[in-house]
């Protein structure tokens, strides 16, 4: 037991600071990108709600849960081309766009930054 747990906590230990270079790194991967105006039409939209639920000490002693959720909003791109990629949406434009939205969009790594509507090219 006095082996176990020793070799237990290194490895969440281990696996919490891996997840947080993991991050860190794509986040500046995609932050030193740089940033591209490219026609597309916007062909999807999707949600990903992820919960996280903690155990929480009351004063009295007692535990209470804690939950929190994160919700991630992404923005499927089809280009000229046929091609089609799923960009996160960094910048609340999920809420601005619709699926047949065609216009240029600013993508920069795989964040979108911007769109802009274009009537011309339909």
């Amino acid at each position: 037991m006095f082996t176990f747990v020793p070799i237990l906590i290194g490895i969440v230990f281990v696996i919490v600071i891996g997840g947080l270079i993991l991050n860190g790194a794509r986040y500046v991967k995609n932050a030193s990108s740089p940033r591209e105006s490219v026609y597309a039409r916007v062909v999807a939209k999707r949600m990903d709600v992820r919960t996280h639920t903690n155990m929480h000490h009351q004063a009295n002693g007692t535990m209470h849960p804690m939950h929190s959720s994160r919700t991630y909003y992404y923005i499927t791109l089809e280009f000229d081309n046929g091609e089609r990629k799923e960009y996160l949406d960094v910048k609340g434009l999920y809420g601005l766009l619709v699926e047949g939205d065609a216009g240029y969009a600013a993508v920069q790594g795989d964040w979108i930054v911007a769109f802009e509507r274009s009537a011309a090219r339909q």
